[in-house]
């Protein structure tokens, strides 16, 4: 079930989000007896991206309680194990002609559906140019990225990876790996250190969680050019943890990397946020 503000959305509220796609959201993962990892963060990003999208004020705690009754719903109904939830921050009454007028009073959406187990299978995908519009917020405007998404899998791959032009680079020269389509890439150097891409991306909630946990990483710019001197590759995101990234196009990765083994084992014992405190 849709709810916006803890009741039933209406078919005038989705509407009002599906004809003006303007809105921002994030996604958490809520583990069976109500655990978030993160959960304080993914809030955080909520809060940041109302006064940045509306220019309004998020109260945290009523988006937690939402979320935590979309929660118990489900249990109610008989549905266990993790879950995905997705909250959406949009305003009913934004006015498509004048989109600058102050907003009313942004809506909360929460959408649940069933997770998938953490760390799901290898995954190999293609390299394309894109850079998201506003990439530091998580907005609604996903066109582009599954527009590529769906080249890259009517192509035979499972995802896509986003690229820039380098500082000073040449259309066509080397470009720079950013993100992914839904989530952060990370890779592995040849001494064992973990790399992440130093550009203008979504800040992920899981990437965070793993600097945290795994502090020392470092974080510069990563060339396509390079890729064969890396070690490994990942994706995180909060639905998959860290999913372990095969092959870029042509070059392939192990998947079998122990420092993959190590994320992931990092990521598994971080506290978990209980949606009832």
């Amino acid at each position: 079930m849709a709810t916006v503000d803890g009741v039933p959305a209406s078919t005038a509220q989705l509407a009002a989000l599906a004809l003006t796609n303007y809105g921002h959201f994030t996604t958490l993962r809520v583990e069976e007896g109500g655990g978030v990892r993160g959960l304080g963060l993914h809030l955080e990003r909520l809060v940041r991206d109302c006064a940045a999208v509306f220019g309004a004020a998020l109260d945290p705690e009523r988006v937690r309680g939402y979320v935590r009754e979309a929660c118990v719903r489900e249990a109610a109904d008989g549905r266990s194990g993790a879950l995905n939830v997705r909250v959406t921050v949009f305003d009913p009454a934004l006015d498509i002609v004048r989109p600058a007028e102050p907003a009313g009073d942004p809506r909360v959406l929460v959408t649940v559906r069933p997770a998938g187990g953490l760390f799901p299978p290898p995954l190999r995908v293609t390299a394309r140019p894109y850079r998201r519009d506003v990439p530091a917020v998580k907005h609604v405007g996903l066109f582009g990225p599954l527009a590529l998404r769906r080249e890259a899998r009517r192509a035979g791959f499972d995802d896509v990876l986003f690229t820039e032009p380098g500082p000073g680079l040449a259309p066509g020269g080397e470009a720079l790996v950013t993100e992914g389509c839904t989530w952060n890439v990370g890779f592995v150097d040849a001494a064992g250190r973990v790399v992440w891409p130093a550009a203008d991306v979504l800040p992920g909630v899981t990437m965070r969680l793993l600097r945290q946990a795994r502090p020392g990483a470092l974080v510069r710019p990563v060339r396509m050019g390079e890729l064969p001197a890396l070690r490994a590759a990942f994706a995180t995101n909060a639905a998959i943890g860290v999913r372990a990234v095969h092959a870029v196009d042509g070059h392939r990765f192990p998947a079998d990397d122990p420092v993959l083994a190590e994320l992931r084992a990092a990521y598994a014992a971080l506290p978990e946020d209980r949606l009832a405190d």
